[in-house]
């Protein structure tokens, strides 16, 4: 991947973190922020095709910005955290070449195969 995508995606990480900085967000928030979305990789025992839909949902930039607003609209702070969770765990592991996964097994993503 193109160095100039990864350093673009880890300023977003960076945007994420500095905001759940200024939001003083308790220290265990930044844990889900590395680990938490992962958890959809689980999906992935039903499957190629369901683990895809699972990872994808939680990994998927469109969602992170509609779970955000959704926070705001309500407004619910902890939707808002969540939504910025997402969106930070995702430009993180863009940042590394993991990108949305297709049908074909974990390793197929939009942005290539991961490893080559």
């Amino acid at each position: 991947m193109k160095n100039i995508i990864k350093l673009e995606e880890a300023a977003m990480l960076g945007l994420c973190i500095y905001i759940l900085s200024y939001f003083n967000v308790a220290w265990w928030w930044y844990l889900i922020l590395i680990f938490g979305p992962d958890i959809s990789m689980f999906g992935y025992f039903g499957g190629n095709k369901i683990g895809a839909a699972c990872y994808n949902l939680f990994h998927h930039k469109g969602v992170a910005v509609s779970v955000f607003i959704a926070g705001l609209l309500l407004p619910n702070f902890l939707i808002q955290i969540i939504g910025i969770v997402l969106f930070g765990h995702s430009s993180m592991d863009r940042m590394f070449g993991y990108g949305l996964k297709t049908e074909e097994g974990f390793k197929y993503t939009h942005l290539g195969i991961i490893g080559k």
